[in-house]
């Protein structure tokens, strides 16, 4: 009896799940908000070294490298951030595709496939939908990859245009030298860095494939 009572949602549960998605969205867009806020930082910071290491050719490319560390900051920043609002993205997704789609295509709403228990479960009990790293891959691939990009194709730029056009990796070697650390460990290190940041979105892309394809299959997580 209690199955049968459940295959349809009255009038006024169907007008609070409906006020239920709009708060979710609201939630989701302001966390949206928050997420353009640290990659416009990003861009800032970056856009502040760039001026600071070209504006004269004597001017040292120390700024590239420093804003470095701003821009992992603000990435990890960031994907706590998209942590948080994947949350309420997911929900509202969840309803999209288990609530209104169906209401409107088909006037049914699948109440037997339990999608409803799945909601009411991360109400209940709530967690992130994604792991910290794959919240930074996403990061990454959407936005940080270019900044980062940007920023070892602009030290590299100052490194072979100022003072001077560099005639000789041995003079390249010498202008990227910062400090007491020699110009090969700067490019190593370099080097390493965006290598780190390319892997990690590539293996967040080839993880966020598989977890598309298992939902494909019949899969019922969110996120």
């Amino acid at each position: 009896m209690a199955e049968e009572e459940r295959e349809r949602f009255t009038t006024a549960e169907i007008g609070a799940v409906a006020h239920l998605y709009r708060g979710e969205v609201y939630r989701s867009t302001i966390w949206r908000t928050r997420l353009d806020t640290t990659t416009n930082w990003s861009v800032v910071t970056l856009g502040v070294a760039l001026s600071i290491s070209f504006a004269s050719p004597e001017a040292s490319p120390l700024p590239l490298v420093l804003v470095g560390v701003l821009i992992v900051f603000f990435l990890v920043l960031e994907a706590r951030r998209y942590r948080y609002f994947n949350v309420w993205r997911a929900r509202c997704r969840w309803m999209e595709t288990h609530f209104y789609a169906p209401m409107l295509m088909e006037g049914d709403l699948h109440l037997e496939e339990n999608w409803q228990e799945v909601l009411a479960k991360d109400y209940l009990r709530p967690e992130y939908h994604v792991s910290f790293a794959s919240a930074m891959g996403r990061r990454i691939r959407r936005n940080y990859l270019w900044i980062l990009l940007i920023q070892t194709v602009a030290f590299a730029g100052k490194v072979a245009v100022h003072p001077t056009p560099v005639e000789t990796w041995a003079q390249a070697l010498d202008r990227s030298a910062v400090g007491p650390l020699p110009g090969w460990v700067v490019i190593a290190v370099g080097s390493l860095y965006i290598l780190w940041w390319s892997g990690m979105a590539f293996w967040s892309w080839r993880r966020d494939n598989a977890r598309a394809r298992r939902r494909g299959n019949g899969g019922s997580g969110m996120g």
